[in-house]
C-alpha cells in the first residue's frame, strides 16, 4: 500500500529536510510532488536519488493526493490548507496557523499519537512549534512517572529556525567581523553574531513573546492542559540544533537516576549525561540526528521535587520535518487513512 505525497514549500529549508526524510525512512510512496509558489517552477529538488522539479501550488489538484506536507509559511496554510483538506488530502501542517484550533490535533508521535485521529474534522493535524516538540518528547515519560506540576524553561535557539535568510545573516555577520566589514541587522533586531537575542517573534500585552507564549499554550494542549509553564526564548549564533535548559516541579519526589533511567527507556530520547568535560550533547552534535538529546540531569534542592536537564534536538528535523513525517506515518501504521484515486 502506496500514498502520494506532497511537500509544500519544497525549496525551503524545512522542504528539504522533508524529502530527505521521506527517502531516508522509506515512506510508502507512490509518487512524490514537490510544491512551491509560481516563481520557483522549474527548480530542481532533491528526493532520494531522484531529482524533482517544483510545480506551482496555485494549480495543482489534489484530489488524488493523499498527504501534503505543509511548510509554507502561516499566510500560505491559512489560504491553503482548508482547500486541500476539503479535497480530501490530510494536511500535516508546520506553521503556527493550525495548532490551538480547536478541531485541529496537535501532535507529536512520542506523546500524543493517539490524538492525530481527530483529524478528520478539518483533515488538518498541525506540527508542533519547533522548541515545544523536543520539550515534550522529554517531558513525557517525567510526567507519566512522576507527575509534573510546574516547568521553567530557558531555549537556545538556532537561526535556522527562523529561516534561510537567518542563517545567511549570521553567516555574513559572522564574516563581516573579522574582515572588519559592516555587521548590519536586517532579519534580526540585532546582530546575531558573537551575541544572543532574548526576543523570538513579536511581543505581546504581558511582556512574553509569541514565541514564549507557544511553547505556553502547546504544551497544554499536547501534554497536559493543568501543567504550569513560564519560558524565556533566545535566539543564538548557531546555524542548526535548540538547546533548552530545563527546570521541572513534580507531584512525587524524584532523584536523578530515577529520571535517568525513565528517559533511556522513553521513545525518541537518548540520555548522554556523564558528569565529565564533554559529557554532555551540544546542538552541533545533534545536527542532522532525529533524536531529542538529554544531559546535565541533577536534583533542584531549591524546590520539593525538582530536577533540572538539557535537551538538545535538531529543529530542522524534529522540530519540524520528521514530526511531520512521523505523523504521517501514524495516520499509515494505524490505518487511519487509505490511498485515494483521481476521481474521473
Amino acid at each position: 500500500m502506496s500514498f502520494k505525497v506532497a511537500v509544500v514549500g519544497a525549496t525551503g529549508n524545512v522542504g528539504h529536510e522533508m524529502l530527505d526524510i521521506l527517502a531516508e525512512r522509506a515512506f510508502p510512496v507512490s509518487e512524490v510532488v514537490a510544491l512551491a509558489s509560481s516563481r520557483s517552477v522549474g527548480t530542481e529538488v532533491s528526493f532520494g536519488d531522484k531529482k524533482l522539479k517544483v510545480k506551482a501550488l496555485d494549480h495543482y489538484d489534489f484530489s488524488d493526493t493523499d498527504i501534503a506536507l505543509m511548510s509554507a509559511g502561516g499566510a500560505v496554510s491559512k489560504e491553503w490548507s482548508p482547500r486541500i483538506g476539503a479535497q480530501g488530502c490530510v494536511v500535516i501542517d508546520n506553521s503556527s496557523t493550525w495548532r490551538m484550533h480547536p478541531d485541529v490535533p496537535l501532535v507529536v508521535p512520542e506523546v500524543n499519537a493517539a490524538a492525530a485521529a481527530g483529524f478528520a474534522k478539518m483533515n488538518i493535524i498541525a506540527n508542533p512549534n519547533c522548541s515545544t516538540a523536543q520539550l515534550v518528547v522529554a517531558l513525557k515519560p517525567l510526567h507519566e512517572r512522576f507527575g509534573i506540576k510546574r516547568v521553567i524553561v530557558s531555549t537556545y535557539q538556532s537561526v535556522s529556525g527562523a529561516g534561510k535568510e537567518a542563517m545567511d545573516e549570521l553567516f555574513n555577520q559572522t564574516r563581516a567581523v573579522f574582515s572588519a566589514g559592516e555587521v548590519a541587522p536586517k532579519k534580526f533586531p540585532k546582530r546575531i553574531s558573537f551575541n544572543v537575542i532574548p526576543h523570538i517573534d513579536v511581543f505581546m500585552e504581558d511582556g512574553y513573546t509569541k514565541e514564549e507564549w507557544k511553547m505556553m499554550a502547546e504544551t497544554k494542549k499536547i501534554l497536559d492542559p493543568k501543567i504550569k509553564l513560564t519560558a524565556t526564548c533566545v535566539r543564538v549564533p548557531v546555524f542548526i540544533g535548540h538547546s533548552e535548559a530545563v527546570n521541572i516541579e513534580c507531584e512525587k519526589p524524584v532523584t536523578a537516576e530515577e529520571a535517568r533511567e525513565v528517559l533511556r527507556t522513553a521513545p525518541g530520547i537518548l540520555v548522554i549525561d556523564k558528569q565529565e568535560p564533554g559529557g554532555y550533547i551540544t546542538p552541533h552534535e545533534a545536527a542532522g540526528e532525529d533524536a531529542t538529546y538529554i544531559s546535565r540531569i541533577r536534583e533542584d534542592a531549591t524546590v520539593e521535587n525538582g530536577l533540572s536537564f538539557w535537551c538538545v534536538s535538531d529543529n530542522l528535523r524534529k522540530g519540524a520535518a520528521l514530526n511531520a513525517v512521523q505523523i504521517a506515518e501514524v495516520l499509515v501504521n494505524r490505518k487511519l487513512i487509505q490511498p485515494r484515486r483521481k476521481a474521473a
